[in-house]
């Protein structure tokens, strides 16, 4: 069964008992999955505004704005959430590395039977 918030054009994101919702963040150029996090409603709102994406560290507890003290920031093109609004995609050109490893994208390593290994970056 669907309700206004399944289909409805009106923004009622459905944050889970801590307050937040996912994000997926993409290359808006590549498609390229770049990194997921968590968005709190002023993450979300910091977003829509400024067209930079915010997000809530669950580790430190706090508001984060992606790229404040590396540079690094994702100039977002393009917000959606998902049917029942409990996640949104961010589709963003990033200003640098995303992953605070420095490598371009947090899945820099993809699981075989043997294990870990390096993902080339033509991958």
């Amino acid at each position: 069964m669907t309700d206004a918030r399944d289909t409805g054009l009106t923004l009622n994101p459905k944050y889970d008992a801590h307050g937040l919702i996912t994000a997926v963040v993409t290359d808006v150029a590549s498609g390229d999955v770049l990194m997921v996090a968590h968005m709190n409603a002023q993450a979300l709102a910091l977003t829509v505004e400024t067209g930079l994406a915010h997000f809530w560290s669950r580790s430190r507890q706090s508001l984060w704005k992606k790229g404040e003290t590396s540079g690094h920031m994702l100039e977002v093109r393009d917000l959606r959430i998902d049917c029942d609004q409990d996640a949104v995609w961010v589709k963003a050109v990033p200003a640098g590395p995303t992953c605070h490893t420095g490598a371009r994208s947090c899945f820099f390593r993809r699981v075989g039977a043997d294990g870990l290994m390096a993902v080339d970056a033509a991958d």
